[in-house]
């Protein structure tokens, strides 16, 4: 979808500027705003901006992915931490064959709409120019991919994404829909990364030791960044009839980024064109760590 678009909304209907001055860091209080994230993202690898998006905006971002949800694709599967195959050669204890539910659904973001209010955020240059600051990038790329660019997490009553590591280096999102009760953001801040994949310490997890978790209740408006490739995580079992809506912004470092044809079926429950021709490629990953 091409940046120059004109989208119904500007980023200033949406977004609280006078706090979170995105569109201005150039100035003293944009440099500010910048440090104080970094310096959050240095300590645990996530820092969340309260009430990001402006109270008046509320009701209409809940109906946005409230109207989505149905398009959901719920793929009921079982899970490692790394999204891969279990490995024979490994003890049963090992977190690579340590399986879970994953009951979360997606929607796919060529459901998602040109004139929303997640859609203007997405493509804005100054919410990206912000983003790239922020994790200490030049510039930022939105997905090539058209199914996973900008896609909506929902959790209904008693799903849960269990615990696993992102496939990409950081994630931009947002939470549109607070569940009664439960869906609650854990994870355990750089448990692995160039020093190594530090199973052991994924083990007491997994086994229940969660001295090392933090945890996190967003609210709708709240824009999280995290560093998910190397802090393991989990949204924990929502409870309660109301469902969890959480919208994904997806960046990269390089243009281009599509995601692996085999995610894309499982995730979207289909594959966009642009997949079908990964298929003919040979795809490898720039870092050595399990995926």
């Amino acid at each position: 979808m091409s940046e120059t678009q004109i989208f119904k909304f500007s980023l200033e209907d949406c977004i609280d500027l006078a706090r979170y001055p995105v569109d201005r860091l150039e100035t003293a209080a944009g440099q500010q705003l910048v440090a104080t994230c970094r310096r959050q993202l240095a300590g645990d690898g996530c820092v969340v901006l309260k009430d990001f998006v402006l109270p008046s905006m509320l009701e209409r971002l809940e109906a946005e992915t409230e109207r989505l949800s149905p398009n959901a694709h719920i793929n009921e599967t079982e899970t490692n931490p790394y999204n891969s195959a279990a490995d024979p050669g490994l003890p049963p204890a090992h977190p690579k064959n340590r399986f879970d539910d994953r009951t979360n659904g997606f929607v796919a973001g060529d459901r998602i709409a040109p004139d929303t209010i997640v859609r203007t955020i997405y493509h804005d240059a100054a919410f990206k120019a912000f983003i790239a600051a922020v994790v200490g990038e030049p510039e930022i790329h939105e997905f090539a991919d058209p199914l996973a660019d900008l896609v909506i997490n929902v959790l209904k009553e008693g799903r849960q994404h269990p615990w696993h590591f992102d496939s990409n280096d950081f994630i931009v999102s947002m939470q549109t829909r607070k569940p009664l009760a439960g869906g609650i953001f854990q994870y355990a801040p750089g448990i692995r990364g160039p020093q190594g994949e530090n199973f052991e310490g994924v083990q007491r997890i997994l086994d229940g030791d969660h001295t090392a978790l933090k945890m996190l209740e967003l609210s709708p408006g709240d824009l999280q960044i995290f560093f998910g490739r190397n802090s393991l995580h989990r949204v924990s079992p929502v409870e309660g009839e109301r469902e969890r809506h959480t919208v994904i912004f997806a960046y990269a470092r390089e243009p281009g980024f599509i995601g692996r044809p085999e995610r894309a079926r499982a995730i979207f429950g289909r594959m966009a064109p642009i997949h079908e021709e990964m298929l003919k490629k040979d795809v490898v990953r720039t870092d050595s760590l399990a995926d």
